[in-house]
Parts: C-alpha cells; sequence; structure tokens
C-alpha cells in the first residue's frame, strides 16, 4: 500500500511543482515583456516616433557648434567665478546675482552641450527616456533661473539707482531671498512635465529632449502658456521698466552733474546703458524663437514647423551660457581689470590700486 501510494504522492507533488514553475515563468514572461516593451518605447520608440530630419552632415556641423560653445562657455563662467574666488573685495550681494548666473551657465554647458553634441554625433538620441528627461529638466531648470536671475539684477539695478534710499537698505537676506525665488521658480517648471503637466520628448533633429510641443493638448497648452507668462513675458516687463527708467535717471543726473554717487557698480554711464541694452537684445535674441516655436505649435498646426526653426530655437536659448559673461564682465571696468589682474597674477592689493571705480554696493548691503 504504502509502495503504490508513495510514488503517486511523490507524481502528484512533481506535477503541483511543474504546474507552479509553469504559472511562475508564465508570470515572469509576461513580466519581461512587459519591460521590454518600456525598454523599447524609451530607446527605439523614440527614434521611430522622433527619427532625425537631418542629415549625417547637418548633425555633425550642430555637434561641431555645441562643442565649441560648450567649451567657450565653461571657460569663460570658471573665469567670472574665479574672479570672485580670488578677490573677495568682490564678494557683494549684489555680484552673489552674478556668480549664481555663471553657475547656471556652467550648468548648462557642462550637462546639456555634452549629451545634445554626442547625440547628434551618433544621429539621434541616445540616452534613452530617463536621459531624455533628465536632459530637458535641466535646460528649462537652468533656463528659468537664468532668466530670473537677470530679472533680479535689472531690479537691483532699478534700486540702486532710481530708489538708493531703498537700494541702500538692501541687505543680504533680501539678496538670498531673491536668488532662491529664482532658484525655486526654475524647479517648479522643470518638474511639471515629468509629473505630468505636459511632457518632454525628442524634438524633430532626433538628437535633443525638449518640451514635447507637437503633442499640442491642452496640457501642454496651458503648461506653455504659463511658461511663455511667468517666465518670458513678465520679466521682459520688468527688464524694459527698470533699464528705461535708470537710463532716464542716469541722464537726468548727467545733465545735473550729480551722477558720482551712482557709480558703484559700473564704470560710468556709457557702461550701464551699453550693459542695459545688450541685456535685453540678447534677451531677445535667445528666448524669442523658443517662445515662437511653442506658440506656433499651441495655436497652429506643429507638423509645419519648419525643422531648421526647431533645431534654431533651442540652441538660441543655450547661446546665453557663452555671452553672459561677455555682458556681465566685459562690459565692466572693474571687472576687466580683475580679470586681467587674475590673468597677471596679480594680488588683491595690485587690482585695486590700479582701479578707480568701485563696483561693489554701499557697504550696508553686506549687513545683514
Amino acid at each position: 500500500m504504502l509502495l503504490t501510494t508513495e510514488p503517486s504522492y511523490l507524481h502528484f507533488k512533481l506535477v503541483k511543482l511543474i504546474a507552479t514553475a509553469r504559472r511562475l515563468f508564465q508570470r515572469w514572461s509576461g513580466l519581461s515583456r512587459m519591460l521590454s516593451n518600456i525598454l523599447d518605447v524609451n530607446t527605439s520608440g523614440s527614434r521611430n516616433e522622433d527619427s532625425s530630419v537631418f542629415s549625417k552632415t547637418e548633425h555633425s556641423i550642430i555637434a561641431a557648434y555645441l562643442i565649441m560653445a560648450g567649451i567657450i562657455s565653461i571657460l569663460s563662467n570658471i573665469i567670472v567665478l574665479g574672479i570672485f574666488i580670488k578677490y573677495k573685495e568682490l564678494r557683494t550681494p549684489t555680484n552673489a546675482v552674478i556668480v549664481n548666473l555663471a553657475l547656471t551657465d556652467i550648468g548648462v554647458s557642462s550637462i546639456g552641450y555634452p549629451m545634445s553634441a554626442a547625440s547628434d554625433l551618433h544621429g539621434s538620441w541616445k540616452f534613452g527616456y530617463s536621459g531624455c528627461q533628465i536632459y530637458a529638466g535641466l535646460n528649462i531648470f537652468f533656463g528659468m533661473v537664468s532668466i530670473g536671475l537677470l530679472t533680479v539684477v535689472a531690479m537691483d539695478r532699478y534700486l540702486t539707482i532710481c530708489c538708493p534710499d531703498i537700494g541702500r537698505r538692501m541687505t543680504t537676506s533680501t539678496y538670498v531671498s531673491m536668488i532662491l525665488g529664482a532658484w525655486t521658480n526654475g524647479l517648479f517648471w522643470a518638474l511639471m512635465p515629468i509629473i505630468g503637466w505636459a511632457s518632454y520628448a525628442p524634438d524633430p533633429t532626433g538628437a535633443t529632449c525638449t518640451i514635447n510641443w507637437r503633442k499640442n493638448d491642452i496640457s501642454f497648452v496651458s503648461y506653455i502658456m504659463m511658461v511663455i507668462v511667468v517666465n518670458f513675458i513678465v520679466p521682459l516687463t520688468v527688464m524694459f521698466y527698470c533699464y528705461y527708467h535708470v537710463t532716464q535717471s542716469m541722464r537726468l543726473h548727467a545733465a545735473r552733474n550729480c551722477t558720482a554717487y551712482l557709480n558703484r557698480d559700473w564704470a560710468d554711464q556709457a557702461d550701464v546703458t551699453k550693459m542695459s541694452v545688450i541685456m535685453i537684445l540678447m534677451f531677445l535674441l535667445a528666448w524669442s524663437p523658443y517662445s515662437i516655436v511653442c506658440l506656433w505649435a499651441c495655436f497652429g498646426d506643429p507638423k509645419k514647423i519648419p525643422p531648421s526653426m526647431a533645431i534654431i530655437a533651442p540652441l538660441f536659448a543655450k547661446s546665453s551660457t557663452f555671452y553672459n559673461p561677455c555682458i556681465y564682465v566685459a562690459a565692466n571696468k572693474r571687472f576687466r581689470k580683475a580679470m586681467f589682474a587674475m590673468f597677471k597674477c596679480q594680488h588683491h592689493q595690485a587690482m585695486l590700486e590700479t582701479s578707480s571705480v568701485p563696483m561693489n554696493m554701499p557697504q550696508s548691503h553686506s549687513k545683514a
């Protein structure tokens, strides 16, 4: 009896074990297929939907530009940071805004440029879905922070020159709050597409990722309209208002021979006016193409957007990373003197002796 039932029992257990193993295998196979499909969407799926419209030669030209621009941007912004590190007399709350601007430019140059250039050399986006989210998110993040910081600079110039009584009461805490506000604003708008308000996807070039403007649904339209209002129209309006009144105020005081107290951050009226005009024009030059593409996608047919414009828009937006140092360093006599002194390995006292124009704010700014 035992001899007959024991094999039956073992056979029953074996059949049950095989059935369990089969079910587990089927479940694993389904999970494997699902993961495979996800990976396929993350990598090759983007290529199928967003295949490049440019030739290999055109991709190579874009890659060469990105490599050159990235090197120039990193070096020039490192010089800006080096000036502040070497000469602590320049480490004022006002100039902290410029330091943060240099950090955002380095962020784009060290992350955005290499990934885009590598993809252009490859001929298509090569970092998968996750890489696309990271790349696009960081570019939007640093871009929005940069715009916010430019607005802070304009407000600082307005309060310093047009409202000196208020400007003198500005403290370190005030500047920290404004700078943190710019970073927080950038983080908010960069995270929204990741959590579902609009989305990131490869653009028509197939070699870079940005806001998925070809999917012009209500989510995309509402997101883009808010971004354009909050991060383009409002900052631009503030800049125009601030620098218009700065220019008018300086002209008025120049006519009255009362400009001596105004030359705290720049050498003279010409430097201030030049910096104001250049900043506004370059702001428009950098971000207008991107705004036009997004508005076109919102209210027109995204499929009719020329591929050339689709690639020019983000390239122009990125260009701010290497012209910002020119505006905030080369257009300022004190910065130029500090830069030349650093290259000549002069100590800070020698630099101060060769410069007669103060660039920092009143000392009350350094008090919290």
